[in-house]
């Protein structure tokens, strides 16, 4: 390696060539999550609500007529967020909104084209305010609806600290596809640090190493829920504390004690003093976040 420390920065810069090192390609996905409206099999019966999750089918090589998520590759002179933004609008037609960096996912081998880094983007957003559509390579977008159970859970003690192993069944349907994987999450404890490893047993028709993205994302989200403000994004600004807890419900995967959790979210929600309107002889109050108690 050439010495450098007896001249300027300046002649130093003029004299880097970037070109000398190996660079990955970069590319952005992005996990959506909305409340989605599931029409009802018995015509008698209301539709239900339940976590979707936004998919496009690829058009293209690799994965050709697989569902991926939305993304694509960082562009010359656009950063990571410019470029999650523009290719959510061209691939699926969203526009304004609220990106979050969730991870990094760099596995040497989770791209067949060649060593390529993807910097995932997580988003919740109220289904009604988007109407997707496909664009450039992608066939189809559509909203899956996600069911994510952990179905196994293992632990090993070690030398030096424990590993849990938690095995998760991931079920994603959408209009006309079903498209389902086996995911581990590999948890492993010493007595300095917690390192959480995500590794896919079984993929059907989820392209790349996208169904370890989604795994990723929804726990994720399951341990942020805790945050009512985060919550509600996924409604209007103003909300019954049904609608708030069909929420909770949603992403947890289970059902709550309505008594237990109107008390623990009681500090950070407001009555606004309004009223659901046309719904009958005892509308529900309207709430919404007190933000000043995050």
């Amino acid at each position: 390696m050439k010495e450098t420390h007896n001249i300027s920065e300046r002649d130093y810069l003029d004299s880097y060539s970037i070109n000398n090192y190996d660079r990955p390609s970069i590319a952005t996905d992005m996990v959506v999550f909305t409340i989605k409206s599931e029409d009802a099999k018995n015509y008698r019966k209301l539709s239900q609500k339940e976590l979707a999750l936004l998919l496009i089918k690829r058009g293209e090589h690799p994965f050709k007529n697989q569902w991926a998520l939305p993304g694509g590759f960082v562009r010359q002179g656009e950063t990571l967020e410019e470029a999650a933004c523009r290719e959510l609008r061209e691939e699926a037609g969203v526009t304004d909104i609220t990106l979050t960096q969730l991870h990094t996912f760099s596995d040497i081998d989770r791209d067949p084209r060649g060593w390529i880094i993807s910097c995932s983007f997580m988003a919740l957003a109220q289904e009604e305010r988007f109407r997707i559509k496909a664009g450039t390579d992608a066939i189809e977008a559509d909203w899956f609806y996600v069911k994510f159970e952990k179905i196994k859970t293992e632990s090993d003690n070690l030398v030096q600290g424990k590993i849990t192993k938690n095995i998760y069944q991931l079920t994603l349907n959408g209009t006309e596809s079903k498209l389902s994987a086996l995911i581990e999450e590999r948890i492993q404890y010493t007595s300095k640090k917690i390192n959480t490893e995500y590794i896919i047993l079984k993929s059907e028709d989820i392209a790349f190493d996208h169904s370890k993205i989604i795994a990723y994302a929804i726990n994720t989200l399951r341990k942020n829920i805790n945050n009512v403000m985060f919550a509600s994004q996924l409604l209007p600004e103003y909300f019954t504390l049904t609608d708030l807890q069909t929420v909770y419900e949603k992403i947890l995967g289970k059902e709550l004690v309505t008594a237990n959790f109107r008390r623990k979210i009681s500090d950070y929600v407001i009555e606004t003093g309004q009223k659901v309107k046309g719904a009958g002889h005892r509308p529900s109050k309207l709430y919404k976040c007190k933000f000043e108690a995050f």
